[in-house]
């Protein structure tokens, strides 16, 4: 019986490896342009409209200043998948865009790495 359980459990591990997003085997320039090209182009609407992020030359008025805000990784993961306030949730993205977005927005603006 034990044996069956630890069977399934490095199945299981092995299967959850296997899905995990493919964005951190990039190098840290393919994350950060990736990153950019969804801030300013594959995000609808774009981050920029609302966002200004002085990387990515943009000057939003509505949402926070991100180069003031220097959110986390995970505080942006969180915005875009979540949302926040009246900001909506970007379903469309893929793991690996947001996690690109993540990365990238947290990079440019001095904000801490993704807890780990």
């Amino acid at each position: 019986m034990f044996n069956t359980i630890s069977r399934v459990g490095a199945c299981a591990a092995i299967l959850l490896s296997l899905a995990a997003p493919t964005a951190f085997a990039q190098s840290d320039d393919e994350m950060l342009e990736l990153g950019r090209t969804v801030f300013l182009e594959s995000a609808e609407p774009a981050c920029g409209l609302c966002h200004t992020l002085a990387d990515a030359g943009t000057d939003g008025g509505i949402g926070p200043i991100l180069d003031d805000l220097k959110p986390s990784v995970d505080q942006v993961r969180l915005a875009v998948t979540l949302g926040v306030g009246p900001m909506q949730p970007y379903t469309a993205l893929s793991d690996d865009e947001v996690a690109a977005l993540a990365y990238y927005v947290s990079s440019v603006t001095g904000g801490e790495a993704a807890d780990q």
